[in-house]
């Protein structure tokens, strides 16, 4: 078995994610059969390796084949896989549910699960709406979200979603919310520090709240940084006020922490940052440390008891039949385990120093624009008219033994929290040579 054998193979029955098929068959964007993974790194079936510097899609807390993660899967497989969560329940779920509910101080609880992200924003936005509908309030059916945010591809995720390449193909199916300027940092007029491109930002939601909050159900952020539309970082100042004035006008707030959550900002949740609670929190990827397929919705006591009723079209009936699955709960159990015991966060902060150091000499470079960071997520925008700058940046990485995946001008690092000096240094290598390479005429 060999790279050329499976990406035959592949590229005859596989339909691949967020992708032009035509490109990897063309060869103009290389595919890489991977044969195994090993902390930080991922190996091809022939011999080559490349250091997984966006967490594999921004999943992989951990590294690759984690012993821990790998004994706790073990360990459940040979109680429990799988069973119904409607009329039953089990350990790893109770637990995982206990746990997620403490680290928010108990303000936020009754976990729901799902599989993915989208699947998590569809639950929050239907949780939001039904709940007013339950009170009585039934013209709280809209929602607001920001400018380029991003909340996940199916159809009611991509109605909170403002990417136009996501949405724009699907726009005669989706009913879309109302959009805010966005608080992005990159956006400081003269003058400005990033707090007061926040409170400017917040100024324009205030307005429109004022205007339309007896018909909005719940605003949707993706609290610190915007990752789908070029890791837009903003200031906390933007989710203190953006709570204050969802309390004033009686609007959930929703803070889709699919991606930030789990220490990639620095803390555990991005939305700390701001020292506040959502009244819906959204998490997926990291939470399972990359290994199954999970997400979750924690929401207040006070949404909750809106559903709970006699009557059964009170409830919230929304179903999925691997919600809360022993394995992938067990696999996020040994995850927070592993923030718990090796203190992970401080670690992070020193990862993050060093991050900091190895893209430092870009800062110079005269095509680099806004060189950012918040925690374990640096970022830098390319100044290029080059529209395959993208797929010339990534080629040219995986060349220097490191995976890539610019959108767009925009290049980041989201490698996993255990990548070591050398681990990082040689990503900052990589990606400096592989800008050369991709502006290169």
């Amino acid at each position: 078995m060999d790279n050329a054998d499976l990406l035959r193979r592949s590229l005859a029955a596989v339909w691949h994610p967020c992708t032009q098929m035509k490109q990897h068959a063309g060869g103009e964007l290389p595919m890489i059969p991977v044969a195994r993974g090993q902390g930080a790194w991922l190996y091809d079936f022939d011999g080559k390796r490349y250091l997984d510097g966006i967490s594999s899609w921004w999943v992989n807390l951990f590294g690759h084949a984690n012993p821990r993660i790998n004994a706790a899967l073990r360990a459940q497989l040979d109680e429990l896989e799988h069973v119904i969560l409607a009329g039953f329940t089990h350990r790893p779920v109770i637990e995982l549910s206990e746990r997620l509910s403490a680290l928010t101080g108990g303000a936020l609880g009754h976990c729901f699960y799902a599989s993915d992200g989208a699947s998590a924003t569809e639950i929050a936005l239907k949780m939001s709406f039904h709940s007013w509908r339950n009170r009585g309030r039934e013209a709280k059916r809209n929602f607001l979200c920001l400018e380029g945010g991003y909340h996940g591809e199916t159809v009611g995720a991509l109605a909170v979603t403002d990417v136009a390449i996501f949405r724009d193909a699907y726009a005669p199916l989706v009913r879309a919310a109302a959009t805010v300027p966005t608080p992005d940092a990159r956006r400081v007029e003269p003058g400005e520090t990033p707090a007061d491109a926040a409170r400017r930002a917040a100024a324009a939601l205030e307005r429109h709240l004022e205007a339309h909050h007896a018909s909005i159900a719940a605003f949707i952020v993706e609290p610190l940084v915007q990752c789908a539309s070029g890791m837009a970082m903003h200031d906390p100042e933007y989710l203190r006020l953006a709570r204050a004035l969802c309390d004033r006008y009686e609007v959930h707030l929703i803070c889709d922490e699919i991606a930030v959550g789990c220490g990639r900002t620095g803390t555990f949740f991005a939305h700390e940052q701001a020292g506040i609670r959502p009244d819906f929190l959204c998490l997926s990827k990291g939470i399972s440390g990359g290994y199954l397929p999970l997400s979750i919705v924690l929401t207040t006591d006070d949404v909750y008891q809106a559903f709970y009723d006699d009557a059964t079209a009170r409830g919230f009936l929304h179903s999925h039949s691997y919600t809360g699955n022993a394995l992938a709960c067990r696999a996020a159990l040994a995850t927070l385990d592993i923030f718990a015991e090796d203190q992970v966060l401080e670690g992070n902060a020193v990862r993050a120093r060093k991050l900091a150091e190895a893209l430092a000499p870009l800062d110079g470079h005269p095509n680099v624009r806004h060189l950012r960071q918040r925690g374990m997520i640096a970022a830098f925008d390319v100044a290029t008219d080059d529209p395959q700058f993208a797929r010339r940046f990534y080629r040219a990485a995986l060349a220097r033994e490191a995976l890539t995946r610019p959108i767009g001008a925009t290049v980041y690092l989201m490698p996993p929290y255990i990548v070591d000096d050398e681990e990082i240094a040689h990503l900052g290598r990589a990606v400096a040579g592989a800008l050369e390479a991709a502006l290169a005429p």
